[in-house]
């Protein structure tokens, strides 16, 4: 059984076609999905699919750092509120920094993923982060939580063996491989054959980032097989080891 550790079954694009991109996922071998949380205008959804799959789907809970605008503050008191009630959730995720579409709320972003952290090292959950373009402002918020002992995963790592070794001064991270480990010239094989197996999960993050041969379309949970081979042929193993030792990586991060 293969897990996809960041997948978004709600997501618009995913959502009309959800259940029988579930039904596929099954068929592939991917036995347990994980749903990456966003915000609370798509949070309803993410919770419908989840309570119709129950030991197939999980879910993250979190704000996206993309999602940090200036309301930021109303949905982290909704984030706290749901894990007051201890609604059944896997990890806090995907929060994180992205500095790609602007600097608008650097501030913002950066306070709310030191509070999401705390909340997470408070529930004892790990953590799914989501960098793009803000490694040093992420590194920094990292050493003033040195103390939180914080475990989790970076989602669709694509940087290099020097960020992953950093990235674990500060805490116990994973990293999450998707589709585009698959792409042609991808750098992230080198350094893929740095990173020990037992530091590697599966994951999608569909609809987006289709691994070949369906780059530029959908993407969907079904695909992790071929994101798994492309990992075993760089780790120079057979795909069931890779299968094996991916899905023990994800059930023991996650307890799933």
């Amino acid at each position: 059984m293969y897990i996809d550790t960041h997948t978004h079954f709600y997501d618009e694009w995913l959502l009309p076609d959800a259940e029988a991109a579930i039904l596929r996922a099954l068929e592939a071998g991917v036995g347990k999905m994980i749903q990456a949380d966003v915000d609370s205008r798509e949070r309803p959804a993410m919770w419908e699919i989840g309570n119709r799959h129950p030991g197939v789907i999980y879910q993250m809970l979190g704000l996206y750092p993309g999602s940090v605008a200036d309301n930021w503050r109303e949905e982290l008191d909704e984030v706290y509120h749901i894990a007051d009630v201890q609604r059944a959730v896997v990890a806090i995720g995907e929060i994180g920094l992205d500095y790609h579409e602007g600097l608008g709320f650097v501030k913002e972003q950066k306070e709310v993923l030191r509070l999401q952290l705390e909340l997470a090292a408070r529930m004892d959950l790990p953590v799914n982060i989501h960098l793009r373009d803000a490694w040093e402002d992420f590194f920094g918020v990292l050493a003033d939580c040195r103390h939180l002992h914080l475990r989790g995963n970076l989602h669709c790592f694509t940087a290099s063996y020097e960020i992953y070794e950093r990235a674990n001064r500060y805490g116990d991270f994973s990293v999450g491989i998707g589709g585009v480990v698959t792409f042609k010239n991808a750098s992230l094989a080198k350094t893929l054959e740095r990173i020990p197996l037992e530091k590697i999960l599966l994951e999608t993050d569909a609809p987006y980032l289709a691994p070949v041969p369906h780059r530029g379309q959908r993407n969907e949970s079904a695909y992790l097989p071929l994101i798994a081979a492309k990992v075993a042929d760089i780790k120079g193993l057979s795909l069931d080891e890779t299968e094996t030792i991916t899905t023990n990586n994800a059930e023991t991060l996650f307890q799933i």
